[in-house]
C-alpha cells in the first residue's frame, strides 16, 4: 500500500509601498513548461520542504535557493495557506522589503529536455522577478495564490 502525502511549499511574499500605491514582488517560473506565459506563470518564491522542516524556516530556506539572496529581515506577516489546482498546499508571510529583481541570481533545476531525448538540461527556477501593483500581480499570479494578494491587501490596508 503507497501512502501519498500532500506536497506543501512555503514561501516569502515581499511587498513595498511606492508613489504608485502597494507593489508585490513575483517570479517567474523557469523552465520550458512556462518560457512562453504570462498569466499563471507568476508565483511567489517558494519551494516544497518535508513535514518535519517548520514552514517559516522552509520559506526562508527557499527565499534564499529560488533568489540566491539572504531573506529580508523585518516583521512577517503570516498570509495563511492555500490549495494549488495541483493539490499542493502553500503556506505564504508578507515581508516589506524593497529588492532590485537585477541582483537575484536564481538556484537551477535540471530535467529531461526536449521529452524522452535522453538530455538533462539545467534551468533557472525563476527566470526573472519583477515589482507588480496588484491588478497586474492578479492577472499572472498561479490562480490560487491570488488569495495571498486579498489577505495582504486586507492587513495593509
Amino acid at each position: 500500500m503507497t501512502v501519498r502525502t500532500t506536497k506543501r511549499s512555503a514561501g516569502l511574499l515581499l511587498f513595498r509601498h511606492t508613489d504608485d500605491g502597494l507593489e508585490v514582488l513575483l517570479g517567474h517560473m523557469g523552465g520550458p513548461f512556462f518560457a512562453k506565459k504570462d498569466a499563471g506563470a507568476w508565483t511567489v518564491p517558494k519551494g516544497e520542504y518535508e513535514p518535519d522542516e517548520p514552514a517559516w524556516e522552509a520559506a526562508r530556506r527557499e527565499f534564499r535557493e529560488e533568489l540566491g539572496l539572504a531573506p529580508p529581515d523585518g516583521e512577517a506577516v503570516a498570509l495563511g495557506e492555500v490549495a494549488q489546482a495541483n493539490g499542493k498546499i502553500v503556506t505564504v508571510w508578507a515581508i516589506e522589503a524593497d529588492l532590485d529583481p537585477e541582483t537575484i541570481d536564481p538556484g537551477t533545476f535540471t530535467m529531461e529536455w526536449p521529452p524522452r531525448s535522453g538530455r538533462m538540461q539545467e534551468f533557472p527556477e525563476l527566470d526573472r522577478v519583477a515589482w507588480f501593483g496588484p491588478d497586474r500581480a492578479r492577472e499572472v499570479i498561479v490562480r490560487a495564490q491570488a488569495a495571498f494578494l486579498d489577505r495582504l491587501a486586507e492587513h495593509s490596508g
